[in-house]
């Protein structure tokens, strides 16, 4: 699941440690996910693989444990979540690459989605995704300006 948040959405491996249970969202129907302001519904099959992680996350420090853990990924010390270290390593190990991998996660949004959506969903400064786009030649700036000189169909009376 880590290494999946890393390569579709572009997210750290500090803020995926860092990640509460609280973030995931589970209408039944849908799944969301939120790094920012903006919440993010989960495709599937990684809706379901969200989950099972927050149905069966496991640390060293949870067996036992009277209460649930908060964290997404709990860590080997009780109340804790996993360090961005230990899952940095994790990653490695799976042949994920973290910085190459979100580098390229976020060049890749970057031409798809405008700054300031890619910033709300993604819990990135505006001047980041701004810089980011400018970076994928995927500038938005004239987004605006372009769709409103499309010219719009007549309405039907």
């Amino acid at each position: 699941m880590a290494g999946l948040l890393l390569l579709l959405y572009a997210q750290r491996s500090s803020t995926i440690a860092l990640l509460t249970t609280d973030q995931i969202t589970d209408t039944g129907d849908d799944v969301s996910i939120s790094f920012g302001r903006t919440p993010i519904r989960l495709p599937h099959p990684v809706d379901d693989l969200a989950r099972e992680v927050v149905a069966t996350r496991k640390g060293h420090a949870t067996i036992g444990a009277a209460a649930p853990s908060r964290w997404l990924f709990p860590g080997g010390q009780p109340g804790r979540p996993t360090s961005a270290e230990r899952l940095k390593l994790r990653l490695n190990q799976l042949g994920i690459q973290p910085n190459p991998a979100r580098s390229t996660a976020l060049f890749q949004l970057a031409t798809e989605i405008p700054a300031v959506i890619l910033a709300r969903t993604l819990g990135i400064s505006v001047n980041s995704a701004v810089r980011w786009q400018q970076i994928s030649a995927g500038d938005w700036a004239s987004y605006a300006a372009d769709l409103s000189s499309r010219q719009r169909p007549p309405r039907a009376q």
